[in-house]
């Protein structure tokens, strides 16, 4: 809410009739349909659910919501507040109420962040260009190309946010950003009328993280979630390395890359591998080798047995049949040992830290090394596919119209989520300038 201004006034005329009915039918377009969904009573059992602040946040834009509205055969209840009550009101509290009435809920996108005094805002479902808000408590917490919905209040020739602000996930509202685009149809959406469907989106957002938290799924590039396999097949004579070694140099489908080590690559990869990565849902695993082929297991020859590891079940039923044929003769057959990813991941929060994993290192130093290798890891990143590019690489995305507007949404999202790392987290102010500017972006960057 606007620094220094009040609604209070305007929230205790709410329990007058007639305002108190109408108003609650408003509330009930916003988080009706919600509770049905969820078995949820009333109104105040949100709270339970989710979080107090939210609950009485999302009240707070139903009730914005409803001051804008003209009831049949009653009128504004701003119009009747301030007629009967205005002169109680301190000049600045009458200018922003009235300006209430005419203020309308949208989505938009946040740059140019300056803490306790700005930010700019850009209505990504009106268009247009991005325009200064004066705000000093949200812009402490806010992220650059954050999206919220709010609504925005023209006040004394500046403007400054309503006391409904909700941040939209970028997924989700891509998907309301969808909706307003195909709005032709029986059941058009009106643009000036989305603060009920904002409400929706985001209490089945906040609903879904509590009862369903998100726990990202990783798949490699045939879409086959990740699972650590290690083949073991004991040699059948320990005489017989060389002829092993010999066999897999040998092979076109094994790279060597130290010695008794080899990558299993893939050196043509099906455009529609990664089709299937998209259609899983999936964070992608994805490695390629030195020559760009696509990394499908690795093999290391020991004083005793041959072992490859792999990522998924697939893999492995596959690459023991790639081994068995290759030294058909010199191996037995092989034994399986698995994992996890949650198990791994387990066993490496669990085990204690060592002196090794843990150098002391100056942090001018500790960010110029997770720089260099951001740099190295974005600058692969760019002729690979990409799952939200619809399996383009960034190079390719960005020579198409639709592929830059996606460039744009996934540029964005790295920023964003870099600068929610904390500020003694090198990757907090990793600059992505130069990503811009290799893909002839910088235009969008506003």
């Amino acid at each position: 809410m606007a620094s220094s201004t009040s609604v209070s006034g305007l929230i205790k005329w709410l329990a007058k009739d007639p305002w108190r009915d109408a108003f609650l039918g408003v509330l009930d377009e916003h988080v009706g349909s919600v509770l049905d969904d969820h078995g949820l009573l009333q109104f105040d059992d949100l709270a339970g659910l989710i979080d107090v602040h939210w609950t009485m946040t999302v009240w707070g834009c139903a009730f914005e919501d409803f001051l804008t509205q003209d009831i049949p055969g009653t009128g504004y209840m701003i119009d009747d507040y301030l007629k009967r009550r205005g002169w109680k009101e301190s000049a600045r509290n009458r200018a922003y109420i009235a300006a209430l009435k005419s203020a309308v809920m949208s989505l938009y996108e946040v740059s140019g962040i300056k803490p306790g005094e700005s930010f700019q805002a850009r209505d990504l479902i009106r268009g247009g260009e991005p325009v200064l808000i004066s705000e000093r408590t949200a812009t402490k917490t806010m992220r650059p190309w954050d999206r919220l919905a709010l609504r925005v209040v023209k006040l004394r020739g500046s403007r400054v946010i309503g006391g409904g602000l909700l941040p939209i996930d970028i997924d989700e509202s891509e998907l309301l950003l969808k909706a307003v685009e195909n709005k032709a149809g029986s059941d058009p959406i009106q643009v000036d009328g989305l603060a009920p469907l904002i409400s929706r989106i985001f209490l089945e957002s906040m609903i879904e993280q509590v009862i369903d938290p998100d726990e990202p799924v990783m798949v490699n590039s045939e879409g086959d979630a990740i699972e650590f396999i290690r083949i073991v097949f004991r040699l059948t004579d320990q005489a017989a390395h060389a002829a092993v070694r010999k066999a897999l140099d040998r092979s076109s489908e094994l790279e060597s890359v130290a010695s008794d080590q080899w990558d299993w690559i893939e050196r043509q990869n099906p455009a529609g591998k990664f089709g299937r990565a998209k259609e899983q849902g999936g964070l992608a695993w994805i490695t390629k080798s030195s020559s760009g082929g696509l990394v499908l297991g690795n093999i290391e020859l020991k004083a005793r047995t041959i072992e490859m590891s792999v990522n998924s079940q697939e893999r492995a039923e596959r690459g023991q049949r790639v081994l068995a044929e290759l030294l058909k003769g010199m191996v037995d057959f092989p034994l399986l040992e698995r994992q996890t990813l949650q198990q791994a991941l387990n066993e490496q929060s669990e085990a204690p830290p060592s002196d090794a994993e843990l150098p002391a290192i100056d942090p001018e130093e500790r960010r110029r090394i997770i720089r260099d290798a951001m740099d190295r890891h974005y600058r692969e990143q760019l002729d690979e596919p990409i799952l939200a590019l619809d399996g383009l690489s960034p190079r390719t995305a960005s020579k198409s119209d639709k592929g830059r507007q996606k460039l744009e949404t996934w540029l964005k999202r790295l920023e964003n989520q870099n600068a929610r790392h904390e500020s003694d987290n090198p990757m907090s102010s990793y600059d992505t300038t130069w990503l811009w500017e290799e893909l002839g972006m910088t235009d969008r960057r506003k």
